[in-house]
């Protein structure tokens, strides 16, 4: 990556502190085209739902702990 690519990344900084925990993890499945976000490490997430929109919101008991969003090259 050149340095003038980070500039892409700043809109990133919003999101992450307003993330449940103030952490980010994301980690990407080019085959699958499916975008992984982690607010919490470990999580164990009990639940899930997926929205109308194909993204997948794991919950932890009541808590949002990371979502998983399908077709993520297409968004």
């Amino acid at each position: 990556m050149a340095p003038q690519d980070v500039a892409r990344f700043l809109p990133l900084v919003p999101a992450v502190l307003g993330s449940p925990h103030r952490y980010l993890w994301s980690s990407y499945d080019a085959e699958a085209d499916v975008l992984y976000v982690n607010f919490k490490k470990p999580s164990h997430a009990d639940d899930s739902e997926l929205t109308d929109d194909d993204i997948i919101v794991r919950y932890e008991g009541e808590e949002v702990v990371g979502l998983t969003i399908l077709h993520a090259s297409r968004r």
